[in-house]
């Protein structure tokens, strides 16, 4: 291990302030740690201080004669700015840390901030320059104000030690280089991006496997052609009023598209080797401030006959994926579309995962999914909150209100599910069912004896509660909404006489 530099002063600066009671506090404290971890060796020592923000892992000093040097030694750089009232002490701690660090090989470096400061800007250069020198693997740098951007240093554009990249409102020089060789996963937020410019970031990273672009700007065409890139998340994708965004992946594996898109389409190309499609996003005819009469009649309709165009080519598109996961909104569009007489293309499909709470707007649309999935084996339901759309037009209305008049029976008569064996209900430990709504519950309730009745080959219907007291409401509310739902469900027929129902909750 190397030596202490003078992280003995912190420890000694520190004594020197504590009373009497506090520093028999403290030297019980390193008693019991020198009995307890004098056996470990420093190596893991360093991964335990190594899993810690930085801030806590040197105060550790503190703490026992044996903790004095051993943080120097962390190969985990993680920096909030935020903890600190005073950016100068701030930038005096990184610099601290980075001047006493004998860490020859960084894995993870991480700047979370959420302000700007001359000085503090004038260093970033330099801190991260210290980490290209340590060749470090994976770094994070994450801006917590929407109206900051930063100009990445030159320094990171030949990181061939890179592994994993992630930048929240951080600007690239389009006359740069770069050299990127190992670079697996690379995650881009608030960033505006020119075709040009995905194009470049493409090309210098040829080992790229995975990337994700997250309320980014200004990209059009997006053309993956690497057959090393199998996996792509977009969320909340921003371009021009009326314009679209195209992909064009031929190789990609896994598509992630979520969010609030507002009037944005995107157009699938050619993305012939998926294997997994996520659609969770929703499109709006009502831009943000709009109003109902800001739009004229004809062109409402004419907007949703473009929907509707582009949902069904996205299912022609994805009709051989195995797994597909949607939102609440995409069912709703496909209960519009089957009202309006189209045809849904049959879907190849073996496991299909809704993300939504149930609902009379979106309950026809899921059946409809089910109905063109034959070979359909596993269904999965996440609840998740009722996204209250205050912007729907009076077209959509319309729609809607329709569903006084259908019955599951009779929307889809005479359907058998051959293959479907398991049925799964999550309530999500992060959505609050306190306020779930009698409508809600009945519609799932209505949509699960169906099954029950309808699916021949069913072998278990599980209802997974992942927490007993919720967060937000303080009450069990996941658990006491599934377990009534399974207690009604236990005494419906059932097609298949091996099927059972199973209710479970997990302590969190």
């Amino acid at each position: 291990m190397a030596s202490c530099h003078s992280s003995k002063n912190v420890t000694s600066s520190s004594k020197y302030s504590m009373s009497k009671k506090q520093k028999n506090e403290v030297t019980e404290v390193e008693e019991t740690l020198d009995d307890r971890l004098s056996w470990l060796p420093d190596e893991v020592l360093v991964q335990i201080l190594s899993l810690l923000p930085t801030k806590d892992a040197v105060s550790s000093c503190v703490l026992s004669k044996r903790w004095r040097c051993i943080w120097t030694s962390i190969h985990n750089f993680i920096f909030i700015n935020r903890n600190y009232s005073k950016v100068k002490n701030f930038i005096s701690f990184v610099d601290h840390v980075i001047t006493q660090s004998t860490c020859s090989k960084i894995k993870k470096f991480q700047f979370d901030f959420d302000r700007s400061n001359r000085e503090f800007n004038s260093k970033i250069s330099l801190w991260l320059s210290f980490a290209v020198q340590n060749k470090v693997e994976d770094v994070v740098l994450h801006s917590f104000d929407d109206n900051l951007t930063y100009e990445l240093p030159l320094c990171m554009y030949t990181c061939s030690s890179l592994i994993t990249l992630k930048l929240s409102g951080w600007v690239f020089d389009e006359g740069t280089g770069i050299a990127w060789s190992s670079l697996k996963s690379l995650t881009l937020h608030l960033t505006e991006l020119e075709d040009s410019s995905i194009a470049k970031l493409l090309s210098s990273c040829p080992a790229l496997e995975t990337m994700e672009l997250s309320f980014c700007e200004g990209c059009r065409h997006l053309e993956i052609t690497s057959s090393n890139l199998k996996r792509l998340t977009l969320t909340n994708l921003s371009v021009d009023v009326d314009d679209y965004l195209e992909i064009f992946a031929p190789n990609l594996q896994h598509l992630d598209i979520s969010g609030n898109l507002g009037p944005i389409e995107i157009r699938l190309v050619n993305v012939s080797s998926l294997v997994i499609a996520s659609l969770t996003f929703r499109l709006s005819c009502l831009e943000e401030g709009w109003e109902e009469d800001d739009i004229e009649e004809d062109s409402c309709y004419d907007y949703h006959q473009g929907i509707k165009n582009l949902i069904l080519d996205h299912l022609q598109k994805l009709s051989y994926v195995t797994e597909l996961i949607i939102g609440g909104w995409f069912a709703e569009v496909v209960f519009m579309m089957k009202l309006g007489g189209v045809m849904l293309p049959e879907l190849r499909c073996k496991c299909l995962t809704l993300k939504l709470h149930v609902s009379e707007h979106n309950l026809y649309g899921i059946a409809s999914l089910l109905h063109t999935s034959p070979h359909l084996e596993s269904l999965n339901i996440h609840i998740e909150s009722q996204f209250n759309d205050s912007s729907s037009c009076q077209l959509e209305l319309g729609y809607f209100a329709e569903v006084d008049n259908i019955n599951l029976p009779s929307w889809i008569p005479n359907t058998v599910f051959p293959n479907l064996k398991n049925v799964k209900i999550i309530g999500c430990p992060r959505e609050c069912l306190k306020d779930w709504s009698e409508g809600g519950f009945c519609k799932l309730l209505e949509l699960l004896k169906f099954l029950l009745m309808n699916a021949v080959a069913l072998q278990k219907l599980v209802m997974v509660a992942k927490r007993r007291k919720c967060c937000y409401c303080s009450e069990s509310c996941v658990s006491r909404h599934l377990s009534q739902l399974a207690k009604k469900l236990l005494d419906t027929p059932r097609s298949s006489k091996n099927s059972v129902i199973i209710y479970q909750e997990f302590l969190a």
